[in-house]
């Protein structure tokens, strides 16, 4: 199954660059807010991806082409104009990267990247949240219950907008009130593709997809209670370096090689 990743959005305000980059290309650690989503989901037996891109999508396509040179350590020889590559250190990853506009919205972003979806199904997710969530729970809940989408939810921070459930989980729109029992949309689903004719011109996923299949009944909620955070404001961009910097990042499901 492939999983599709949103990371066309406009510059990043979570650093002080002077000159701004696509958030998912922000870096924690070492290595990109992307790389840390992919890692994930690499480490839980997802290795095919679709990155929709629009912002600075050139510097995306640099990154993923010059992949092995980013993650070794190399030698260049400026006479010769030769790279020898002393540890080639790359991931079994295929990667689309799908040119999706400059300020195509989320479910315009998602439409345009069908026609590299080879199954009757796909992951999509926001390519500025780390999670913790077993995706292949995720899925597995997807099959069982049959419907058009599975959206993941999670325990609000308190910002976020809240979603209406009913006893079974559904989805049934958004709600102002908090309660013991909120959830909030973790921006990762699972979609089956007769889904994608719900997504027609330039709207966002919540405003549109999401409410059209909750009117026809065809949206179920998987309840995450582990990790789960956006990465809005610098202030969310600080500690998850903090995390990673001690060693305590909650995302992180795979072995150093």
């Amino acid at each position: 199954m492939k999983v599709v990743i949103l990371a066309g959005g406009m510059p990043s305000t979570l650093t002080d660059e002077r000159e701004k980059m696509p958030k998912p290309m922000v870096e924690i650690g070492e290595n990109p807010i992307l790389w840390h989503i992919m890692k994930k989901y690499a480490s839980q037996g997802f290795h095919e991806f679709i990155v929709c891109a629009g912002y600075k999508i050139d510097m995306i396509k640099d990154y993923f082409k010059d992949f092995y040179i980013y993650q070794s350590d190399i030698t260049v020889d400026l006479l010769t104009n030769t790279i020898k590559i002393h540890k080639n250190i790359s991931e079994d990853w295929k990667v689309t990267v799908v040119d999706t506009g400059l300020y195509s919205a989320t479910g315009l972003r998602v439409s345009q990247a069908e026609k590299y979806i080879d199954g009757d199904s796909c992951i999509v997710t926001y390519g500025d949240c780390l999670d913790d969530i077993d995706i292949n729970e995720v899925v597995r809940f997807h099959e069982q219950r049959q419907k058009l989408a599975t959206m993941v939810v999670a325990r609000p921070s308190g910002r976020h907008s809240l979603l209406a459930l009913d006893g079974e989980g559904n989805y049934l729109g958004k709600k102002e009130t908090m309660s013991k029992e909120a959830w909030t949309n973790t921006g990762t689903y699972v979609l089956e593709k007769r889904a994608f004719k719900f997504m027609t011109g330039n709207y966002s996923l919540e405003n549109q997809l999401l409410e059209r299949l909750a009117e026809r009944n065809q949206i179920d909620t998987y309840q995450h209670e582990g990790f789960w955070s956006p990465i809005e404001t610098k202030r969310d961009f600080e500690q998850m370096q903090n995390l990673w910097n001690a060693g305590a990042a909650p995302w992180k499901s795979w072995q150093e090689g």
